[in-house]
């Protein structure tokens, strides 16, 4: 995410202004005559079948589920879709066969927002049920595009059974609130929750959210807040469950990873050296994006990490200028020296490292001085990955209020970043090299396999199913600006790096034997039947660790058997006192 950067209190159960009140539903009734009727039994036993998707019984339904964004926004769509398959909804690639989109969105850049807003009104047309989530709806819930839908906040997405269950019966519902323990913000949902991995072979971990900066251009900081990190143990613990489920890959994600555990009393390498320790042979750790201002204090200890034989040597440190003038309007909180000295001092200590950074062209008050300061430092790096970034003003942030530069110069700036940018290529250099590499996907146009070498540099192999998941060794023939080919070399070993076969593409992680023994004895949509009663359902998201609402009826029971035991024992004690 190109940059790492005030949040409304806990907003719950919302509903829009066009909703029904709880007074109109109530005086829409009182026409209402109920007619009792005798049904035969044999009857009712044949009609108990398992309901079709229309209906609106939960837990039947088809699902569309698309993310934009970043890696952060990409694990919590899988931690989504693991929950709702978990639960018997249907996740299907296919958006016109789903009941309802789930649109978990991305605030970044204007169109990404644009394309969010876009899906909204496709669904509507086509009427199907919606439910937000995401940076967007998070940072600015009230937005009039959005009026009337139901929204799953970025730290409630625990809960995103509820809230399709409640959309699914056409209501609106809004969980915008943050997890805290004695007060104090948590880094999100818990870690073990199930989840479908977009890829069976990649674990997306997120170790905190939300960041310590301010940046003046950041939309991202109204939706995750400021830094909460998860512990240490928690992490690790993710990673073992992840090897355990046929994971050969790690990427630890967040808005500024360099910043963790500064909430909590530690900080990343300490995290590092404990997930190095749990990797197993072959296997591979990426690290996310990080700030230069964070990482200064740890350079000797990541240069020796990223030295790591299980870990990639590839690190992404935005930049966004090579101007202080700019960087002070864009409160990055360090200087262009500041982010020299990480570049010089890794690439140094981390021989062939790959560094990435982030270039925005024509931020507020960017002179033509500016943007040649830096042009002049991606000339000096020459780096092999550079997100180049026309400026958007986001609504709400400082930035959008300013001096804009014309339309017209922040698109010739852009052009010119691209052309310098391709202007050299990278790899050419290693023609004829022996490299071993970790293949864990399929190209975009199906014809190799994507493998990635220790710097992270991608090389295409051939498609021969044996390699997936596997490391092996290959020479490479042929360079482009963003990639390497290799072919097998001659008499090479094949080394699996998996200690348990991966899951099937679509297979939910962390589902226990015991649920699983549960999800088989249900219909054909894996959730218990139709016939059976509310008490399975009951115990079958009790044993999903999902929360239950209970009706309003059970709830005025409940709550009056309470008070009437507590004024019994208070009677009681008042006698035999």
């Amino acid at each position: 995410m190109s940059g790492s950067c005030n949040l409304p209190e806990d907003i719950e159960d919302i509903v829009s202004a066009h909703d029904f009140t709880p007074y109109d539903r109530q005086t829409a009734k009182k026409d209402v005559v109920p007619k009792a009727r005798r049904r035969s039994r044999f009857k009712q036993e044949e009609n108990e079948e398992a309901p079709s998707s229309d209906s609106n019984i939960p837990g039947i339904q088809t699902i569309w589920i698309k993310t934009w964004g970043c890696s952060h926004n990409n694990s919590d769509g899988e931690y989504m879709a693991g929950q709702l398959a978990a639960y018997g909804y249907r996740i299907t690639e296919n958006p016109s066969e789903a009941d309802l989109w789930l649109l978990n969105s991305c605030t970044v850049k204007s169109p990404a927002e644009d394309h969010f807003r876009n899906s909204i009104k496709k669904a509507q047309q086509e009427n199907k049920k919606v439910v937000l989530a995401g940076c967007v709806p998070q940072a600015q819930p009230r937005i009039d595009y959005i009026k009337g839908l139901s929204i799953i906040g970025v730290q409630q997405i625990d809960r995103v059974v509820e809230v399709v269950e409640e959309t699914v019966k056409g209501h609106a519902v809004r969980l915008l609130g943050q997890k805290k323990d004695n007060g104090k913000r948590l880094g999100g949902v818990r870690l073990d929750l199930p989840k479908i991995r977009k890829n069976p072979l990649i674990e997306i971990i997120s170790i905190n959210t939300g960041c310590l900066n301010a940046c003046t251009y950041c939309k991202t900081k109204h939706a995750r807040g400021d830094l909460a990190s998860y512990p240490v143990d928690e992490l690790v613990n993710r990673a073992k469950q992840s090897f355990q489920e046929g994971v050969c890959e790690i990427w630890l994600t967040s808005e500024d990873t360099g910043a963790y555990g500064r909430d909590i009393g530690t900080d990343l390498p300490t995290l590092l050296w404990r997930l190095v320790e749990v990797i197993p042979e072959g296997a591979m750790l990426r690290l996310g994006m990080t700030n230069p201002p964070y990482i200064l204090k740890h350079l000797e200890e990541m240069a020796k990490i990223l030295n790591h034989p299980r870990v990639y040597s590839f690190l992404h440190v935005p930049v966004q200028s090579g101007s202080d003038s700019v960087l002070m309007d864009m409160k990055r909180e360090y200087c262009v020296e500041d982010f020299k000295r990480v570049a010089s001092f890794l690439k140094e200590k981390v021989p062939g490292i790959t560094l990435a950074t982030d270039i925005i062209c024509g931020f507020p008050g960017e002179t033509d001085e500016d943007f040649q300061e830096t042009m002049k430092l991606v000339q000096e790096y020459k780096f092999p990955s550079l997100f180049i970034n026309q400026f958007y003003p986001r609504p709400g942030t400082p930035a959008a209020k300013m001096q804009q530069v014309p339309a017209h110069v922040k698109k010739q700036r852009t052009k010119e970043m691209s052309q310098l940018f391709h202007s050299y290529n990278p790899y050419e250099y290693k023609v004829g090299e022996r490299q071993h590499v970790l293949v864990t996907e399929e190209s975009f146009n199906s014809q190799y396999y994507v493998a990635h070498n220790k710097f992270y540099e991608q090389v295409l192999v051939p498609k021969n199913p044996t390699f997936m998941g596997k490391m092996i060794e290959v020479d490479i023939y042929e360079t482009g600006k963003h990639f390497m080919k290799g072919h097998p070399a001659s008499g090479m070993e094949i080394y699996t790096p998996s200690i348990a076969k991966p899951l099937a593409k679509g297979e939910v992680s962390g589902v226990t034997e015991e649920l699983k023994a549960i999800l088989q004895n249900g219909t054909g949509s894996h959730v218990p039947s139709a016939t059976k009663n509310m008490m399975d359902l009951l115990d079958f998201r009790a044993r999903l660790q999902l929360p239950w609402r209970l009706n309003d009826e059970r709830l005025k029971w409940m709550s009056l058997s309470l008070a009437i035991l507590v004024a019994v024992i208070t009677f009681s004690l008042e006698i035999f006192r």
